[in-house]
């Protein structure tokens, strides 16, 4: 087995909104296996399958018996969670809370809203958070007992020779042309006095609630410019070790009492009025009205200034984009990953045109023509997610041609390959080994699958 199930959450959803746009019923579930004290379901299966799927419409092949394949990955999964319990491995609380919520803005950005994803799946942000909790811990749990096993698992040049080696030259896969893209984001500032106005208006509906004369909820529904506000009223539940949410927007909820408001606090989103509902430990809930400063035609044209001076600089060869990048960018992501956009299936550095078709990089497509490598554009208008106006300057890395796959051009991609399938092995012959000290039971339907035959076999021969 070349791959093992890690993450449940979207295969769900996706399994579920499936179901639901196609107006079919969910037939009765049923246990079809038991690993442990751990039970796997025939939707578990379902969802695998789904997800399966969508990776074949990725470019990535299905498995001659895709059924099979799914229970192998999902018992698999489930030993390793047992080992992992059993060697106690540590997964915090809060690792589980941000793996929920950048799992949720996956899910918000595929459906392409909140309130899409709502309709279409049929549950609510709080649904999704307590129903998924569970089966992303397991899947942390699972990857980190699987990289317990395969960290050491190192290629040497000469397998790797070896594995692009065996592939027949009709056979080697053919790369369309790849990009390298940069972008160096800045946003806007308000000025002062945009800053003073939304300041003033969260002041006076602070006072208008102390005075009683309306209900922080009522304000939050008319005049919150926090896109959620629509489905949760503004109410959040956050955890203090949760590293998704704006640093000090979390620092000022935790320091308020229960029934305490804030005065206006600063976030990168603009200014809150913080309302602590709830205490419990390390979670609170808050309920906020946002207000965000102003931009206006000035405050764009100066940060287009400001990007004009550091392309000018970047070209003359004064810095690099990479050091461009780390001291001017305001994009969060941008100190780890350099200002490089991701290829989301491979997390590499390599794109191809059709895979910018995310709204925020859309119109980063209409400019790649009039660049060549290494050349970086004029700054760019643009929004982002969360609808905030920001401006960047587009960098062309690379650009590759059409090819087949050989050594030179592509050692860095049979290196990744050889590892994978090295790693692999290792990964199956440890779960040959493992599963007999594990109760395992598998529905008679599922033992003539190949790896479940083989453990079977083998946990019987050991007992």
């Amino acid at each position: 087995m070349k791959k093992f199930l890690i993450s449940s959450f979207g295969a769900v959803l996706l399994f579920q909104a499936a179901t639901a746009q196609q107006g079919q019923k969910m037939v009765a579930d049923k246990i079809v296996a038991k690993v442990g004290d751990k039970i796997v379901l025939k939707s578990d299966i379902e969802s695998a399958l789904v997800d399966m799927q969508q990776q074949a419409l990725q470019g990535q092949p299905l498995p001659p018996n895709a059924t099979c394949s799914a229970i192998e990955q999902i018992i698999a999964q489930k030993i390793l969670v047992l080992q992992a319990e059993r060697d106690s491995l540590p997964i915090s609380e809060s690792d589980v809370d941000g793996r929920i919520e950048s799992q949720i803005r996956w899910a918000e950005q595929r459906y392409g809203s909140r309130e899409k994803m709502t309709e279409v799946t049929g549950y609510t942000i709080y649904q999704l958070r307590e129903r998924f909790r569970d089966a992303i811990r397991e899947s942390m749990l699972a990857k980190a007992m699987r990289d317990k096993i395969v960290n050491s698992v190192k290629v040497t040049p000469t397998e790797v020779k070896s594995n692009f080696e065996k592939i027949p030259k009709d056979s080697l896969p053919f790369y369309e042309s790849e990009l390298e893209i940069g972008q160096l984001i800045l946003l806007p500032k308000a000025s002062r006095e945009m800053d003073k106005y939304a300041i003033d208006r969260l002041l006076d509906l602070k006072k208008k609630v102390e005075n009683k004369e309306g209900d922080f909820s009522t304000y939050a529904s008319l005049y919150s410019e926090d896109p959620g506000v629509k489905e949760n009223g503004g109410v959040y539940t956050l955890n203090r070790n949760d590293k998704n949410w704006d640093a000090d927007f979390l620092s000022a909820s935790f320091r308020l009492k229960e029934g305490e408001m804030s005065s206006p606090v600063k976030s990168q989103f603009g200014y809150h009025l913080i309302k602590m509902n709830k205490r419990a430990g390390d979670n609170v809930v808050v309920q906020h009205i946002l207000i965000k400063p102003n931009v206006v035609s000035s405050d764009i044209a100066a940060s287009i200034a400001k990007l004009d001076t550091i392309r000018t600089n970047i070209l003359a060869g004064k810095m690099n984009f990479g050091e461009a990048v780390a001291k001017y960018s305001d994009e969060p992501m941008a100190k780890f990953n350099g200002g490089m956009l991701q290829n989301p299936q491979t997390g590499s550095t390599f794109l191809t045109v059709d895979q910018l078709d995310d709204p925020s990089t859309k119109d980063i497509v209409m400019m790649l023509d009039s660049l060549k490598p290494g050349g970086v554009s004029k700054p760019m208008q643009f929004e982002d997610e969360q609808g905030r106006k920001g401006l960047r300057l587009v960098y062309l890395k690379t650009r590759t041609e059409p090819h087949r796959e050989n050594l030179q051009d592509d050692y860095s991609r049979i290196q990744a390959r050889t590892l994978q399938e090295k790693q692999a092995v290792a990964l199956s012959k440890w779960l040959v080994d493992k599963i007999p000290t594990f109760y395992v039971h598998v529905e008679p339907e599922y033992r003539e699958c190949g790896n479940i035959s083989k453990w079977m076999a083998n946990t019987v021969a050991t007992r």
